[in-house]
């Protein structure tokens, strides 16, 4: 913390520049638009490549757990599953189990974009221009602010 003269006029505790909200919703549209031209080639959008992630890591996941996953409501999620179904990279099924459970697996198409999508991380992380522990330290705290606002 810089040190401040005893003579100095305290700091606006309003000042735009001294706020954490400011700080990330700034952060996080200039990240997201890193990600644009990248996912626009596989034509996704960044929410839309949020939900391929969960389906590359679990396969098959209930629209209630990809709703939780993702900390996307229902309503949102939706639109989201339908452009991925138009676009053949998902199915959207009633489990044998349960027809009251809609299951989300992912199609052959879908299953091969994650070769292109492999080169994302990579590629984010140049132009971002930061050492990957920096990258890692960031993402720790910002799982931190995650955990102490959701309940």
């Amino acid at each position: 913390m810089a040190h401040v003269p005893e003579n100095a006029a305290p700091t606006d505790p309003l000042a735009l520049e001294q706020q954490v909200c400011f700080a990330l919703a700034v952060a996080s549209r200039n990240v997201i638009a890193l990600y644009r031209p990248l996912l626009e080639p596989m034509g996704l959008t960044h929410p839309q490549y949020l939900v391929m992630l969960a389906l590359w890591q679990h396969s098959s996941l209930s629209v209630k757990d990809l709703s939780r996953l993702l900390q996307l409501d229902p309503g949102t999620l939706s639109p989201l599953l339908k452009r991925l179904e138009s676009a053949g990279y998902i199915d959207r099924r009633r489990a044998p189990h349960d027809e009251r459970v809609l299951e989300v697996t992912l199609t052959e198409a879908g299953k091969l974009l994650r070769a292109d999508a492999e080169r994302i991380p990579p590629a984010v992380v140049e132009r971002l221009g930061m050492p990957v522990e920096e990258l890692l330290h960031l993402h720790a705290e910002l799982t931190k602010v995650i955990e102490k606002t959701t309940t």
